[in-house]
């Protein structure tokens, strides 16, 4: 559908009225928490831990600025009702080549995202199991790698199906997992004897592409925000949504981030579960809720992918065909997981290279494609070029950080 025809569809929509069907302000809320509450949270004092206090300070602005790109994404679809998801957004700024380039990074990040869930699942089985190992015929495979493993199996099923019904239903303990997490820590902390006792550094510039990459990766739920503004009943009130939703984030990633960095200070591993003492209850707690999400989730990440290799020529539209291709993304995940089971670089990675530019560049380059009055110079230019500029810097100097660390572990 070329953009013209989007206009011409556009102005029909708007003369036959609005529909009185949606979601409400407080299920359009839920939702938005939902995509960005994530296993971000588990690497925030671990972020902190990489340049210190100050980074904080850092937090904020990165809410700030993914909070304002989100609110540029509503602009873009308040001019045309005919916008349903952020690929249409980039259809109609930059053509097909504008769609497709969105399409591309926003699958690559789900890819990625399916690839830590499998790391994050071999992680903490192997933290409750320690000193487990497999044998598969002639065979012997590690814990964490035989629990990368052992969880792509009991996941793969779930990826055939063809309704998500059931595990949507799962998925909604994402909103209630993250403040599980901070109490079962804070206990930790508080009861269980490890106190908050160190002091930690105030700043430490040499970790500051890795701590804001990985705030950006906190804060990716761009790709289905246009989605939800759409879906409600009073599209007017999105923006009170993306308040909330961001405050409410921004408080839950920050008491982890404090919490966590005053009890391990810089011992800190890349998943704050990973140093929680073992054999206590509370440790159990936050790592099996930290295990259930992925598996709730992984289906509902790939399914994407899946449609769009599925609803290419190259393939019809069997079941079969559909079984193949979502156990070849399996397999190539797993594969993706053994080769590189750095969780925190491959966070990194992700946020530098594919949040940084999903949710700080696009939104920012469409905006400005729609809006010519937004290219007029003033206070509102002036802050896109600074965000364009910040993004451009992050994400350059976070992904050279990244990938050159994921490749120095490789070699030891």
């Amino acid at each position: 559908m070329n953009q013209k025809n989007m206009e011409n569809q556009s102005q029909q929509v708007s003369n036959s009225g609005e529909s009185n069907k949606g979601t409400n302000f407080f299920m359009t809320c839920f939702n938005g928490l939902n995509a960005l509450s994530g296993v971000g949270i588990l690497s925030m004092p671990y972020a902190v831990s990489q340049v210190g206090w100050l980074s904080l300070i850092l937090l904020l602005v990165v809410a700030m600025l993914c909070w304002y790109t989100g609110l540029l994404l509503q602009r873009c679809m308040d001019g045309n009702p005919l916008i349903k998801s952020y690929s249409d957004i980039g259809e109609v700024a930059f053509g097909y080549k504008g769609r497709t380039v969105i399409a591309t990074f926003m699958c690559l990040e789900l890819y990625l995202v399916a690839v830590e869930f499998l790391i994050l699942e071999g992680d903490n089985l192997e933290k409750l199991f320690p000193n487990m190992n497999f044998k598969i015929g002639a065979f012997q495979i590690g814990g964490k790698r035989g629990f990368v493993l052992l969880s792509a199996l009991v996941i793969l099923p779930t990826t055939w199906l063809r309704s998500l019904d059931v595990l949507a239903y799962i998925s909604i303990g994402g909103v209630v997992a993250p403040i599980i997490l901070v109490a079962c820590v804070l206990w930790v902390g508080e009861v269980d004897g490890v106190g908050f006792h160190q002091r930690g550094q105030l700043v430490n510039w040499r970790g500051l592409s890795t701590t804001v990459s990985l705030f950006t990766f906190c804060y990716c739920g761009h790709a289905v925000f246009p989605t939800l503004r759409n879906s409600m009943q009073d599209k007017g009130q999105f923006y009170k949504v993306l308040l909330f939703c961001f405050i409410t984030s921004t408080i839950t990633y920050g008491s982890m981030a404090i919490i966590g960095y005053m009890m391990f200070g810089d011992y800190l591993k890349s998943q704050v579960t990973l140093n929680l003492p073992t054999k206590k209850i509370s440790t159990e707690i936050a790592i099996y809720t930290t295990l259930i999400n992925p598996f709730a989730k992984y289906a509902v990440i790939i399914t994407p992918i899946a449609n769009v290799i599925e609803d290419t020529k190259l393939f019809n539209k069997s079941k079969v065909i559909s079984i193949f291709i979502r156990t070849t993304i399996v397999a190539t995940t797993v594969l993706v997981a053994l080769f590189i089971p750095f969780f925190g670089y491959v966070m990194a990675f992700i946020g530098a290279f594919l949040s940084v530019t999903v949710s700080l560049l696009l939104p920012c380059l469409c905006y400005l494609k729609i809006n010519k009055a937004a290219r007029r110079f003033g206070l509102e230019l002036m802050i896109i070029i600074g965000i364009l500029f910040i993004g451009s810097f992050i994400g350059v100097l976070g992904t050279i950080t990244s990938v050159r660390q994921i490749v120095n572990h490789l070699k030891h």
